[in-house]
């Protein structure tokens, strides 16, 4: 709860943004990948360093806790709200990592370990959205189970049913001989929502989706915490961090959880389309 303190404001917009901005970040980690193994090195450098996801205030709180508590460095709160480099000026100047960073060959490759761990711990911080992404799927599923016993892994694919639910009500309400023979009326011929309805309901649901999203660690990190994900997520972190600085910086940190999100993203997309072609 103390956490999530900092999802009030800003975070419940930018919530929606990274859901759209996602595939993006995935798209380029795979450009990324591959670009490495054909030997376009510096291509790969360039696509892996792009932040393509917008920072919450929740995510540079994570931040914050894993360079404060877990690395024991030595940076103010704020710091990284108002200077993007400080957080990897913050790592060249810890005495803990002095070895590493006097072994490297110029000040420009000790720079760049900065912003590598600066890569990393972002990227981790990151992941928050997409298990975000994915509880809020997963709770659209189950009511999408419960009230229209259909599947519904998404807010998008809610929206139809939801609309016609609105459409009929409406319809039933302004029968001309009263709502008793409007229900039977409507119950043997069902109306439809229009396309102005379906948009409409499409916008509330993703407006509530992004406070869904924005809070959505209260109800999953607990969960997390029990199964041992958080532990798993951050031993990977710890072994990036670890290659950075005594490897050959070739390991970076893998954002499982994003492309678990794409997948519910083409399941959501495959049942629309099986929905369209049946109707």
């Amino acid at each position: 709860m103390r956490l999530h303190g900092a999802a009030l404001g800003w975070d419940i917009l930018l919530a929606p943004i990274n859901v759209m901005l996602s595939p993006v970040f995935v798209l380029t980690r795979i450009a990324a990948g591959l670009c490495d193994r054909i030997g376009m090195r510096r291509v790969a450098i360039w696509l892996s360093e792009r932040r393509i996801l917008l920072r919450t205030a929740v995510a540079r709180r994570v931040e914050l806790c894993i360079v404060t508590d877990l690395l024991d460095l030595s940076m103010p709160q704020g710091a990284a709200a108002r200077d993007p480099d400080a957080l990897s000026r913050a790592v060249l100047a810890a005495p803990q990592f002095r070895e590493w960073i006097r072994a490297r060959q110029s000040t420009a490759d000790a720079q760049a370990l900065g912003r590598s761990i600066s890569e990393a711990l972002g990227d981790y911080a990151g992941t928050r959205s997409a298990v975000a992404e994915i509880t809020t799927a997963l709770i659209s599923l189950t009511l999408g189970a419960l009230v229209f016993h259909a599947l519904t892994p998404g807010m998008i694919s809610m929206a139809p049913g939801i609309a016609n639910a609105v459409a009929q009500t409406n319809a039933i309400a302004e029968f001309p001989m009263g709502q008793s023979l409007g229900g039977l009326w409507y119950g043997l011929f069902p109306t439809g929502a229009g396309p102005w309805l379906i948009t409409a309901t499409v916008t509330c649901l993703v407006m509530i989706g992004s406070v869904v999203a924005a809070f959505a660690g209260i109800l999953v990190d607990p969960v997390q915490s029990r199964l041992g994900i958080h532990r798993r997520r951050l031993m990977r972190l710890i072994d990036t961090l670890e290659d950075e600085l005594c490897g050959p910086g070739s390991k970076p940190f893998a954002a499982r959880e994003h492309y678990y999100a794409r997948l519910l993203d083409l399941w959501d997309a495959g049942a629309s389309l099986l929905r369209l072609f049946r109707n």
